[in-house]
């Protein structure tokens, strides 16, 4: 779980345990028992946790979900899905958007189109769950796997997002 472990090597076991205490009961033991025995659990329960997680470690404010996903590209993208990575060229990673989003995620698909040499457009499409908090964690992810490439000066914003009411979450990205 990308957040417990977020949580317990940036800030300790301790801050880990405040956030499960910050859970209600029911919530506090489904995330154990999912962490236990590695199974799926309810997306309403990874929105309480990031509720959790913004009280207690971000100060109210949900910029800690991007530093999250950037946790999860370092470690994922220099572990098992290593082969994703393009040194030295962040467009031929971006272009492999659609197979990248298959290891993540169930339902729906996202795609990439680029707009110039260094930029383009990432759009998630028909993802059976969405939040704010989750689409930070993949401005992160997105940011630190192109970093990851090569590139700098790396800049993301989201246009559009289901949890806002759109249709799709759309985000334009551009780097050096």
């Amino acid at each position: 779980m990308a957040r417990k472990e977020f949580v317990t090597s940036e800030y300790g076991e301790s801050a880990w345990t405040g956030i499960l205490e910050a859970l209600s009961e029911a919530d506090r033991h489904e995330l154990q028992s999912a962490v236990i025995s590695s199974t799926w659990h309810a997306f309403e329960l990874n929105d309480h946790l990031d509720r959790a997680i913004v009280d207690e470690l971000g100060e109210g404010s949900r910029e800690i979900f991007e530093r999250i996903g950037r946790t999860s590209a370092q470690k994922n993208l220099s572990g098992p899905h290593r082969a994703f990575v393009a040194d030295g060229d962040p467009a031929f990673f971006l272009e492999g958007t659609d197979r990248i989003y298959g290891f993540y995620y169930d339902t729906g698909r996202r795609t990439y189109e680029a707009t110039g040499p260094h930029s383009g457009v990432i759009t998630t499409y028909d993802a059976e769950t969405f939040s704010e908090t989750d689409c930070l964690t993949v401005v992160g992810w997105y940011k630190e796997a192109l970093k990851m490439c090569g590139a700098t000066d790396v800049e993301m914003t989201e246009e559009s997002c289901r949890a806002r009411g759109d249709s799709f979450c759309r985000y334009n990205v551009s780097w050096k």
